[in-house]
């Protein structure tokens, strides 16, 4: 399929034609890099809040008053916001124009963060932080939009390298800036930072992004789409972090589930009967498509569920610090550094489908790797596993990307974008939900007899079922004023409870791992890359 591409309203296929190029191919304006450079500062600024603001919580919780619920929506009020917006916001790009929709994101996203430091409630603290779940996902799809309409086909899995690399970067640098800030500075500053950090991306925004718009883009809105598709993310989502308080059987989680899949074949009927709907449901058709988003889920649910363990086995388990287990996921997030620029220039030689492969099995056996850690590993050996899943991780972030939005119409390169973060919204909620249903398991299972068989005083089942939930995040349950040889049974027996727990949660997101090697054996190299409007400067 071949589309005609509008630059700032003039027809690219008639510039390339030219034996003269126009100022905006030849100028900084539109230079395929520079606009690189211009949107990662924007991605750089979101993905970083992803994770700085985990290490305020406590922060924020004290100096406001706020309830163990209200921090919690401080985070789900956000992946609420940002996942069900995804699609729609990148569907408003295609409408209206990448550049417009980046920028008006960076801009939100900045003053919502500036609203949220200056709030004098948790109440308020919530409300903006939905706010910037809903610029973030303006921002995220129109990034990748921007990317696929500027570089041509053979650069394009670099750029998405690149990208790569500061989502990584920025990823790592949360927790340790973030610990930084809070102890030095204050828990507002965490969100203050976003402000220079916003005015520069603005700035770059303006003086370098060129809206480059497909003739056959978008003219109109599926309203009703919109809010099929809106309630059955909101229902799926909720479910998903309801599911631990409630439990996967309870009436409320069954009823949020079945309604998500009600809203979602509605959906899907709605969308093949409606002249110009939200997602075309013929991009399906493309297998490599099809099979690289269910690959984004399957690789979020390994990953991002299982670090979701990792943070408590090394503060709660090791006694570290935010900013020390920060350090010591470095070789994770500094192997995908690494690794997402030379992920994407082997894509670029090979094809997607191998390294794909590959970085899945490689992800695969640093899950059972993880699954064999204990209290005692020793931090080289946790670095190998942290830094053989950061190696297996970067290819997969890099090439499915370029799978779902390469081989998408150049006028929905905005909703493929949204269709990538969505996916891994979605898998990252349906890992943690699912790995934390298993790791609650097992700890129930072998609870009691780890604790019986350490010669400890039998427990309630009021005080078991209190033990079980603080040991599942790897709090051993200290009785006050407890004698020091009591209190270092009762750790032990937690800390080899929870590293039980956190073993089986890792052997599940292995055989997950695996899985997604052998859908990733079903991608190829995107069929509608076709060359990027600004491609003469490359």
């Amino acid at each position: 399929m071949t589309s005609r591409i509008t630059v700032d309203g003039e027809d690219a296929l008639s510039l390339s034609k030219e034996p003269d190029p126009s100022p905006v191919r030849t100028g900084l304006r539109g230079h395929p890099w520079l606009t690189l450079f211009a949107v990662a500062i924007g991605v750089m600024m979101v993905t970083l809040d992803g994770t700085i603001v985990a290490v305020a919580n406590p922060a924020i919780q004290k100096d406001l008053g706020a309830s163990l619920a209200d921090v919690q929506w401080i985070t789900n009020g956000y992946l609420l916001a940002l996942a069900v917006s995804l699609i729609t916001a990148g569907k408003l790009g295609d409408r209206f124009g990448h550049r417009q929709t980046f920028l008006i994101g960076i801009a939100g996203f900045a003053v919502s963060s500036a609203a949220i430091g200056l709030a004098g409630g948790v109440e308020l603290v919530i409300a903006f932080r939905v706010a910037q779940g809903v610029f973030g996902a303006l921002l995220m799809p129109a990034a990748l939009g921007l990317l696929r309409a500027t570089f041509p086909a053979e650069k394009l899995n670099m750029a998405i390298g690149i990208w790569g690399m500061v989502i990584g970067a920025s990823t790592a640098a949360g927790p340790i800036v973030g610990g930084l800030l809070v102890e030095n500075v204050s828990w507002q500053s965490v969100f203050f930072i976003n402000v220079p950090v916003g005015i520069l991306a603005l700035a770059f925004g303006l003086f370098i992004l060129v809206d480059h718009r497909a003739e056959n883009a978008p003219r109109s809105f599926d309203v009703l789409g919109i809010l099929l598709l809106s309630v059955g993310m909101f229902s799926l989502i909720w479910a998903l972090i309801k599911a631990s308080e409630w439990g996967w059987g309870d009436t409320r989680t069954l009823a949020f589930l079945g309604g998500s899949v009600l809203c979602f074949v509605a959906f899907a009927l709605w969308e093949n009967s409606v002249s110009e709907p939200l997602i075309p449901l013929g991009m399906f058709r493309s297998l490599p498509l099809s099979a690289g988003t269910v690959l984004m889920v399957l690789m979020a649910f390994a990953f991002m569920g299982g670090l979701f363990f990792v943070t408590f086995y090394l503060q709660n388990v090791h006694g570290m610090s935010p900013v020390d287990s920060g350090l010591h996921l470095l070789p994770l997030t500094g192997m995908m550094i690494i690794g997402s620029p030379l992920a994407g220039f082997a894509i670029t030689k090979v094809g997607p489908r191998l390294p794909l492969v590959a970085g899945m099995v490689a992800t695969a056996v640093a899950c059972f790797g993880m699954a064999q850690l204990t209290p005692g590993t020793s931090t080289l050996t946790m670095s190998l596993w942290f830094a053989l899943m950061g190696l297996g991780l970067a290819p997969v972030m890099v090439g499915a990307t370029e799978v779902i939005v390469g081989n998408a119409p150049l006028e929905l390169s905005g909703v493929a974008g949204g269709l990538q973060q969505a996916a891994m919204q979605v898998g990252g909620s349906l890992g943690t939900a699912v790995l934390g249903a298993v790791m609650a398991s097992k700890v129930g299972s072998v609870f009691e007899d780890n604790w019986a068989g350490a010669g400890l005083p039998p427990l309630t089942p009021e005080q078991a079922d209190l033990a079980e939930k603080g040991i599942q995040v790897g709090i051993a349950p200290i009785p006050p004023d407890a004698p020091e040889q009591l209190a270092a049974t009762i750790t032990g027996v937690a800390n080899d409870t929870f590293v039980s727990g956190m073993g089986t949660a890792f052997t599940v997101a292995g055989v997950v791992a695996v899985l997604a090697a052998v859908v990733a054996c079903f991608t190829k190299r995107g069929e509608n890359a076709e060359p990027g409007a600004a491609a003469a400067h490359i």
